[in-house]
Formats: C-alpha cells, structure tokens, sequence
C-alpha cells in the first residue's frame, strides 16, 4: 500500500495533527513519533504528540518537539481536536492501546507501518515490509518535504533505525539503511555521545534481572530453539519493570546454533506475552499468526492465553514444525 504521496500532501495541505505509535514503544515506535513532531514543527502545524504508555525511562534523553501525551481526555480538555491522526509502526488499530482504539476514528487516521499482515486500517496507509524501520521511511518522508535530517530530527531517526536493525546487525539492515546513518552523522549526530545515552541507562536491578532470568534460560530440539522465561515474580524481586526485558529475547540468539529464540513474559491477566527472533529463511511471523500475533519474517511476537508452562510447549511445538523439527 504505497500511498506515501498522499501522506505529504496531507502534510503540507492540512493542519492539527496527532502523532502516536503503538502501545508500550520501543526506539523505532518512539523515535518515529519524534520525528514526525518535529517535521510537524517545522512545516509550521499545529499537532500534538501522544503515547497511552508514555515515555520509558530508557529514551527520557530523547528530545521531543513537544510533550509526549498519554491521555487522550486530557488533551480533549484542553481544547485540542485532531483533524488527522498519524498511527505509526502499528500493525493493526488495537497496538495503539484501549484508549486510542475506542476514541480516534479510522476515517481520520494515516497509517505508516512496515509490519507484514498490516491490512491498512487507515483512511490512507503507507505500509512498506520493505523497510527495516517506519524512521526509514519518515527519513524519507522529511526528504521529499526538503527538510535536513539534522539535529533532534536526525537523532530520532538514528533510534529508530538502529532500534529495529539491532545497531545494523539483523538482516533486515539495506544498503538504504547504512547509508541514512553515515548521512544523519556527516549532519552532525556524535555516535559516542548517542551511544552513551541509547546504551548505558541500565540500573543494577536490570542486570540481576537478565542474570537471573538467563541462568534458567534453556535450548529445544538440539540446540535449534533457545527459551527464556520472565515470571511476575521475578520482576517483582529484582523491581523491574517490562520495559526491562527490551532486548533479552535476543541475547540468546547468541549460542551458536539457536536459530530462534523465545522470550516468554507472564502478563498477570492470564495470558503470557511471547517475542521471538530468527534470521534468514526462519520464519517466525508464520508462528506469531498463528498464536494471533504478528510481526516481521525474524521478529514478531503476541499473547497466549494459559500458564507458562502451557504457552511454552504451544510455542515450541509450532516453532518446530515451521523449522521442520517435528
């Protein structure tokens, strides 16, 4: 669904925008929205940026263009009404969260994402699965609209694309991609001085967490699935939050010969939240779909409903038949 003219014209055409992305943001999600704000601010519009989960302490660094929202009510009281609302990196209209989901109308809504299985649930989509991240695209974007990716807007950019490449490491990373980054730094954004921020927010809670979480960490089907498993009481005992596992399911993508690795989350409400990661062929988003999930071919993830116990055989007993390991 290319429809990224359309989405400039709306841009420069029309005014009183509202920018969100999917609940519980990572860097691509985050940085996105940023971006978007200050593209917005430099075009001279009226907007308002909005996340139902707010800020993660990890990305309170971040320089936004405006405050980022988490209450819709709130910005209706003070007298702010949308014309246009900008989705982005939402695989369907319920990742914008409850609140979202029941208050803003799809006849109103631009849908940028780059997820597979996004059925474009906007008045106009710009859904690309050819990106490696929705900041490539509004890279792209603020380049047809001939504004410098520099400053605030270039380092918002930067997050997103090396949240959702893994620094350049996945193999979702383009030729495209690598040179966005070397064209964000000769614009002026130090990559150590990034890094100090993007990298070193860990509090020592985080790290008994992972140790603690992978030292019971455990391989499936000789050494082709690697599982790590977060209960409630875990992250109640190291005081920890979610937003502290960001990347665990990846860790254990580095014993040699795991080709995907799971992280499975108990969400307290019944259901347990599963990420997985692959690369190549490995196709975890068929396995995601299945669960009614979603994602990317080497990234997705979704909830089961059920223990721990239950979801994890569930999901090994899919992961191996889409790895041809029954």
């Amino acid at each position: 669904m290319w429809d990224k003219d359309k989405v400039r014209q709306i841009l420069e055409n029309e005014d009183h925008f509202l920018v969100t992305s999917h609940a519980n943001p990572d860097g691509d999600a985050l940085g996105s929205t940023c971006a978007m704000g200050w593209i917005l601010k430099a075009l001279g519009k009226d907007f308002r940026l909005y996340n139902t989960s707010g800020v993660p302490d990890q990305f309170d660094w971040l320089e936004f263009p405006s405050p980022l929202e988490d209450s819709l009510g709130e910005l209706s009281r003070q007298g702010f009404t949308p014309k246009w609302v900008i989705a982005m990196d939402c695989g369907d209209f319920q990742r914008m969260g409850e609140e979202p989901a029941k208050a803003l109308d799809p006849a109103r809504l631009i849908n940028i994402d780059h997820h597979t299985g996004n059925k474009g649930f906007g008045a106009v989509n710009w859904v690309d699965t050819a990106y490696p991240a929705v900041g490539e695209m509004i890279a792209e974007l603020a380049d047809d609209l001939a504004i410098e990716l520099s400053g605030h807007l270039g380092e918002a950019v930067y997050l997103a694309v090396v949240s959702d490449t893994g620094n350049y490491t996945y193999g979702n990373t383009r030729a495209e991609t690598l040179e966005l980054g070397a064209r964000i730094v000769r614009l002026g954004l130090h990559v150590g001085r990034f890094n100090a921020k993007y990298q070193k927010h860990w509090s020592m809670n985080r790290l008994k967490l992972w140790s603690q979480a992978l030292s019971e960490a455990a391989l499936h089907s000789d050494g082709n699935i690697g599982v790590v498993r977060v209960t409630k009481e875990l992250l109640t005992r190291t005081s920890t939050s979610n937003y502290d596992l960001e990347g665990l399911v990846n860790f254990i993508r580095r014993v040699k010969g795991v080709r995907v690795s799971t992280m499975l989350r108990e969400n307290g409400d019944g259901r347990v939240k599963f990420s997985l990661r692959s690369d190549g062929d490995d196709n975890v988003q068929r396995v995601a779909a299945e669960m009614g999930g979603g994602g990317h071919k080497n990234a997705a993830a979704g909830f089961i409903k059920g223990s721990l116990d239950a979801a994890e055989q569930r999901l090994i007993a899919s992961i191996q038949k889409e790895l041809g390991l029954e």
